[in-house]
């Protein structure tokens, strides 16, 4: 292969093999704070919501207000930073970060709390979007959703680590040293952008264009994500009732019942991401027969207790494989404006959790059992399998 066909920006491929770039790194340490920051909260809400004179409902803000904003500022704030070179705007969207989170562990008030939280997540969709485009352009066309499933790798962990994180510090020193650490994690990752990710030009202005949402493939991709994603996590949320009213275990066993479908998500990214670049189609087509066999066995077996750890770890492994598919999807289509869409598709995560969580708890409210949920997330990853199937992945070159 002539090295010269190759973009400008990456590395030689004699050096391919044997290291990633030192900016996946510091992408993803910065991935992982921002994780971190999304998950915590879930282990300490009781807490928070007694120091901040609040109840445990209204406390319940600090975790949907945070989807919210993700939302919001996946369009916004990263428009608004698109035509900045990528490394400076990274840099800013981590300083919002350190503010939020440092606000967030100050706050004398719950309002203050709860903008702290919006302030945080309002750089969540353009770190993910504008740091997946970085990332694939720091190393080969065929190796690029392996260096976005790095970046999410520090997502992913943070996944496993969040609440048991959260929990403890929270239970040793407060629920504000609990942010106090997150803030010190964003200024490490910023120090670590700053000295390891390379200086890129400025996109072109045709990369901040809205109009790239309005594509036919770009908006495939979103509705894919939504399926996909909101079958996996509507299935998941509502995981503490079900194991211990069903299954049967105990509520000291939850925490490690999480951990083992953290462990499936990091195992998933990653096994995902070298699967894409090998075939992004048959990596899109195995999946979307998986994801939904997986969850309604998990529906079906729920009452079996060893059968429900081996499907968490493979609803965790399964679901989350499809994270740098899909993020190298909406890239390609997007054609001179993948920073849009890398950043609209992180909205598209959130917004279809959302919709399955909701949907879900609109079931086990209406008194169909707490299998309910689960069924839902099977029928959403099903109209991800349709979508799957009915459209081609491969954008042309």
């Amino acid at each position: 292969m002539d090295s010269s066909a190759l973009p400008a920006c990456a590395p030689p491929v004699v050096e391919e093999h044997r290291s990633l770039p030192p900016g996946l790194l510091a992408l993803a340490v910065g991935g992982f704070g921002i994780g971190l920051t999304e998950f915590v909260i879930s282990g300490l809400l009781s807490e928070v919501a007694r120091d901040l004179h609040v109840g445990v409902p209204a406390a319940g803000a600090l975790v949907w207000g945070y989807a919210l904003a993700v939302v919001v500022g996946a369009f916004t704030v990263t428009a608004a930073l698109t035509r900045r070179p990528p490394r400076a705007a990274l840099l800013v969207l981590l300083g919002l970060f350190v503010v939020g989170n440092a606000a967030t562990a100050a706050a004398p008030d719950f309002t203050v709390a709860v903008a702290g939280r919006v302030v945080t997540a309002l750089c969540h969709g353009g770190f993910f979007g504008i740091g997946a485009v970085l990332a694939g352009d720091l190393v080969p066309v065929h190796r690029r959703a392996s260096a976005v499933a790095v970046m999410f790798g520090g997502l992913t962990l943070a996944n496993v680590l969040g609440v048991p994180f959260g929990t403890f510090v929270g239970q040793q020193l407060g629920w504000r040293a609990a942010f106090w650490c997150i803030a010190a994690i964003g200024v490490v990752a910023m120090a670590g952008v700053r000295l390891l990710v390379p200086r890129r030009p400025a996109p072109p202005t045709a990369g901040s264009h809205l109009g790239v949402l309005l594509r036919p493939q770009v908006i495939v991709s979103m509705l894919l994500t939504m399926t996909m994603f909101g079958g996996l996590f509507g299935a998941f949320i509502y995981v503490e009732p079900l194991v211990r009213h069903v299954t049967g275990f105990s509520e000291t066993a939850v925490p490690w019942l999480l951990v083992v479908f953290g462990v499936g998500l990091f195992a998933g990214n990653l096994l995902g991401g070298r699967a894409a670049d090998r075939s992004l189609t048959t990596t899109f087509r195995v999946l979307a027969v998986l994801l939904p066999l997986v969850l309604v066995a998990y529906a079906l077996t729920a009452s079996w207790r060893p059968a429900v750890v081996v499907l968490l770890l493979a609803m965790g492994l399964v679901g989350f494989a499809a994270t740098p598919a899909l993020q190298v999807r909406v890239m390609q289509f997007a054609g001179d404006a993948p920073t849009m869409a890398s950043a609209a598709n992180i909205a598209a995560f959130n917004l279809g959790n959302a919709i399955g969580s909701a949907l879900g708890g609109l079931t086990i409210a209406l008194g169909l059992g707490w299998r309910s949920p689960v069924w839902v997330g099977a029928a959403m990853a099903l109209a991800g399998s349709v979508l799957v199937f009915s459209t081609t992945h491969e954008a042309d070159r």
